[in-house]
């Protein structure tokens, strides 16, 4: 069973804020989800072939092809920071990833 502490946590590893009623709502309804997940660990699949996928259907797939959709210059006027090419985002990965 979760307890209120343990949907505190998933929800600061979420970085989601919930009121009192919600945490209480939260810790109910994710109780029920893992009280049914032990239920299908119990049934026996020892004989049942894994399913890829509902459909008798293949894939339909498609060439890629790359293509110039001539938006650049309204997505390059919304953007904040940009030089004459690119958008500029902060570096997010790596070292000094704050700087």
């Amino acid at each position: 069973m979760l307890s209120k502490e343990d949907v505190l946590k998933i929800a600061a590893l979420s970085k989601l804020e919930f009121s009192e009623s919600e945490i209480e709502k939260f810790r109910v309804d994710l109780n029920k989800i893992f009280e049914h997940m032990e239920e299908l660990n119990g049934v026996d699949t020892t004989d049942v072939e894994p399913l890829f996928n509902v459909l008798d259907l293949k894939d339909k797939l498609r060439e890629d092809r790359a293509r110039d959709a001539g938006i650049k210059k309204e997505i390059l006027e919304n953007s904040p920071n940009k030089d004459e090419e690119f958008i500029i985002v902060p570096k997010v990965v790596g070292e000094n990833a704050d700087n």
